[in-house]
């Protein structure tokens, strides 16, 4: 994927993102808002019905008092009593500020701490007075002490009421808030919709379009590699049947060499004959090797065996093209592994290497150790690597590079890398390669560690 494309949908998906989450932000704001909002309520409502219980409560005890003090007047007890019921409401009052919010709710207060007042004085005046006498006098004086605890009565009522009234104040002022998160979440899903298009519409012109490209060259890639496959069993019956006749030509004209003598033309066709059969008996070799590979017999071998004996039997062939082999010294390590096989992938890379370099350059055998993903996990790897100093494998050879019966040489069948694969797969590894162009190539055969 192009960065430029990569740049947008990363865009795209924080932008969702982010108003995914401011969105989960808002929603939990207006729960939070929402019960906050019932609790305060719940809170004005106790309240209230707080103040109008509780305010009667204790001025109906005090008025209770104020009496006992007119029927014993002369009792400093009761006084007393009076007194201490006076300051207890009088504390309850300035309790009550606190709760108040609004303007009209401190008025009322302000009324009933003024009436309050006016109840206490009179009381102390006639506190003060001797007892009244005569036939109407006791009369007034209830009439007026009533009046002016009905007057308290009524304006802890109106206390109360203005502080229920004021849940008013709070429920307008909740749902200006709610309103402007609704507006505010709208808004919001409102763009999360239009980015959610703009993502998708993103995603299918630089994702799906270009993935059901590559899904039709790849149907197309495997109708080839079955087309492939069914020539290569093709040819491997064709092959197998080949090899008999083959057979009975080599010993023939092995035989009719014999009449001829070295130097003449005869000879000479002879050997060419000759020639052309090996070639034959190769090209027949690889076609069934490729067709019906055989089990790798697994033994435990140090590491650089193979390596080495690569080296011993290539070295000097490759020197008559002044190209030097050279095994790099690596730490020991095993692997369970087929010889023959493995050293048979080996020559196989070490000449497509020398055919890469043509003249003077050198191969370098070496084993490492890693760690790689092999069989669905990660584990401790043997990498036996082919490096070399050739001219690197281009672009368009990269892609075919191990389909079957692909091959850049006159003379190959295009099964080297093929059979190479498959041979490394039968032991349980991968055959992976790096290139660059005029600086060279390295495959790797990496195999499991024995033990690991």
């Amino acid at each position: 994927m192009k960065f430029g494309v990569t740049f947008r949908l990363a865009a795209f998906g924080v932008a969702v993102g982010v108003m995914g989450v401011l969105i989960v932000l808002i929603t939990l704001a207006s729960q939070h808002e929402a019960e906050e909002l019932r609790s305060r309520l719940n809170t004005v409502d106790s309240e209230s019905f707080g103040i109008a219980g509780q305010f009667k409560d204790r001025l109906r005890e005090l008025n209770t008092l104020r009496l006992r003090t007119v029927i014993d007047h002369d009792d400093p007890a009761v006084w007393d009593q009076f007194l201490k019921g006076s300051q207890v409401l009088s504390l309850w009052l300035g309790q009550q500020a606190p709760k108040l919010t609004t303007e009209h709710e401190k008025s009322v207060l302000a009324q009933v701490t003024a009436a309050f007042g006016d109840y206490l004085t009179s009381t102390r005046a006639m506190r003060a007075m001797p007892p009244l006498t005569g036939e109407h006098a006791e009369e007034l004086e209830e009439f007026n002490f009533r009046l002016k605890s009905q007057k308290l009565f009524d304006l802890g009522q109106k206390l109360a009421m203005a502080h229920y009234d004021s849940r008013n104040q709070l429920l307008r002022h909740a749902n200006q808030t709610l309103t402007r998160l609704r507006e505010l979440m709208l808004g919001l899903l409102a763009l999360l919709f239009v980015f959610g298009v703009a993502l998708a519409a993103l995603a299918y012109r630089d994702l799906i379009v270009p993935l059901r490209v590559k899904l039709v060259e790849s149907q197309s890639l495997v109708e080839r590699n079955e087309k492939l496959a069914s020539l290569g069993l093709l040819a491997a019956g064709v092959a197998h049947e080949v090899r008999n006749p083959l057979t009975a030509i080599k010993a023939a004209v092995f035989m009719q060499q014999k009449k001829f003598h070295p130097g003449t033309p005869e000879y000479a066709d002879v050997e060419l004959v000759q020639r052309e059969i090996l070639r034959l008996e190769r090209i027949v070799t690889d076609f069934l090797q490729f067709a019906r590979p055989a089990e790798p017999e697994l033994t435990l071998i140090p590491a650089g065996a193979p390596l080495k004996e690569t080296q011993a039997f290539l070295a000097p062939e490759l020197a008559r093209s002044n190209i030097r082999l050279v095994v790099e010294e690596s730490a020991p390590a095993q692997i369970q592994a087929d010889a023959e096989q493995i050293k048979q992938v080996l020559i196989n890379l070490v000449q497509n290497a020398a055919d890469s370099i043509g003249r003077d350059g050198v191969i370098t055998l070496r084993a490492r150790a890693d760690k790689k993903h092999l069989a669905g996990r990660e584990r401790n790897v043997v990498v036996l690597e082919v490096s070399d100093t050739g001219k690197g494998i281009p672009a368009d050879v990269e892609k075919r590079l191990f389909d079957p019966f692909f091959t850049t040489k006159s003379t190959g069948t295009g099964l080297g890398l093929s059979i190479a694969a498959c041979l490394v797969q039968k032991h349980g590894g991968a055959l992976q390669y790096q290139t660059q162009m005029h600086r060279g190539t390295t495959f790797g055969i990496v195999l499991p560690e024995a033990g690991r």
